[in-house]
């Protein structure tokens, strides 16, 4: 078997300068792409470029940066593209729309001539997801996914060309989040938070299976650890300048080599090691497998910890379920929101937040309230017990495995934060964005304005 071959490019200044330039990321983005053939041999039949970045949210860290968007979009106008669109369906609690115009990507797509795709707002489609099957498997066997891609990426796509351009990050839920993690983008946001527990690993894998990049560039100028959506407060831990571009035609070997980077090996990942043993990998097993040209990465000897950093609220009251409390849904999901809420906007409030399931009846019993219950699990064995004690307005619950909007709107109304201070952006420019979205039919699920003054679940 041939190996794999996925290029990584050090990106580093001659003046000795911290900062990177615009010139010398876009020689880099070039020669990631020279290495295999160059932009007029990658494209296909109809010269169509489309875009994906992890434009997950607009907080400082957590997205692909708007300089190398434009180097690559530029790079492929050069090399004869007709078209070159952008395209992402931002995280819950976003509209998509939003985030292109906070982290300067809408300034990036009107510089160049690319065209955004919000995919948010387009129709969709109902694909299954292929991996688990029957009565032990998924709780929702199908997603809805946005037509466009269906017709230009799946049925068409030897006429298209995708490119997967993902943050280099670690992830509190999925290990770590490049290209294969980055196409969740895809999966509509009312289907995301079904199975975000032990399942996620595998569903990551399937839609992956359904839609496979041509190309994927990891964004490594900077690496986050402690998790993708690292607060603010905590940038000095959590954010790393590796100063590099990874590159390659096979994702899951662009991805072994990222996770490499942060010290994990392919198997130590689960949604890496269930593509692998998909044969989604293109017969690449292990960095042993792969041809890594540009850089020597026994350099990166460092371990970096992909769970999120333990600095929590003090007069919040952790309860975590004896038999069940994943860390892929119910339990870091809703830590991660309070962790944020908390360090960057200065909330406060003496609540607990009870996940998963195997609770002690009496430790609940105990519970004075008011409580957020996070996650179906925790909700079947304890919201009743709890209301009839406490009543229902000191009764929190999000339902699912990771329904963000309604942690959020939850965690907003018991720490008195603003939903709105959240986006770095004029009220009036927020609304005026919101109704644009709304007017284009977005599906997005986004929080109430008003969950900071009134419970809203």
């Amino acid at each position: 078997m041939a190996k794999s071959r996925v290029i990584v490019k050090i990106l580093e200044e001659s003046s000795g300068s911290k900062a990177i330039s615009e010139s010398t990321i876009a020689s880099a983005v070039a020669n990631i792409f020279s290495a295999f053939g160059g932009g007029k041999n990658l494209l296909k039949s109809s010269k169509d470029v489309y875009i994906k970045p992890n434009a997950i949210d607009s907080k400082p860290h957590c997205y692909t940066r708007p300089d190398i968007l434009k180097a690559m979009i530029e790079f492929f106008f050069q090399e004869g593209a007709n078209h070159v669109y952008v395209m992402e369906n931002s995280t819950q609690n976003q509209y998509t729309r939003i985030v292109f115009e906070v982290t300067g990507y809408h300034r990036v797509l009107k510089d160049t001539g690319a065209k955004p795709i919000y995919l948010d707002e387009q129709k969709t489609e109902t694909v299954e997801f292929p991996g688990k099957k029957g009565t032990t498997g998924y709780d929702l066997v199908t997603f809805e996914m946005p037509k466009l891609l269906v017709d230009r990426l799946i049925r068409n796509k030897d006429q298209n060309l995708y490119v997967d351009v993902p943050k280099l990050k670690t992830h509190s839920m999925a290990w770590v989040t490049l290209g294969i993690k980055n196409q969740w983008a895809f999966v509509a946001h009312k289907d995301r938070r079904f199975d975000h527990n032990y399942n996620l690993h595998s569903k990551l894998v399937d839609v992956f299976q359904v839609i496979q990049p041509d190309f994927t560039v990891i964004d490594g100028i900077e690496g986050t650890i402690y998790g993708h959506y690292p607060p603010a407060a905590l940038a000095g831990k959590c954010v790393i300048p590796f100063h590099l571009l990874i590159g390659g035609n096979n994702t899951v070997a662009t991805d072994i080599v990222g996770a490499r980077v942060f010290g994990y090996a392919a198997e130590e990942i689960p949604h890496i090691k269930i593509a692998i043993d998909r044969g989604l990998s293109q017969g690449v097993k292990s960095i042993d497998d792969i041809d890594v040209a540009g850089e020597d990465l026994s350099r990166f000897t460092e371990k970096y910890s992909h769970d999120l950093y333990p600095q929590f609220p003090a007069d919040v009251t952790i309860m975590k379920g004896k038999t069940m409390a994943c860390k892929e849904g119910c339990q870091n999901n809703p830590l991660a929101v309070m962790q944020m809420l908390s360090l960057d906007f200065h909330g406060k409030g003496e609540f607990t937040i009870v996940m998963g399931k195997g609770h002690v009846p009496a430790a609940i019993d105990n519970i004075q309230g008011p409580v957020l219950v996070a996650g179906h699990c925790a909700i079947e064995e304890t919201r009743d017990r709890l209301i009839k004690r406490l009543g229902k307005g000191k009764v929190y619950a999000s339902d699912g495995c990771n329904n963000l909007v309604q942690t959020t709107m939850a965690l907003c109304h018991l720490m008195k934060v603003d939903v709105l201070s959240m986006v770095p952006l004029k009220a009036s420019t927020s609304l005026g964005i919101l109704l644009k979205a709304k007017w284009h039919k977005s599906q997005a699920n986004v929080p109430s304005i008003m969950s900071k003054y009134i419970k809203k679940v």
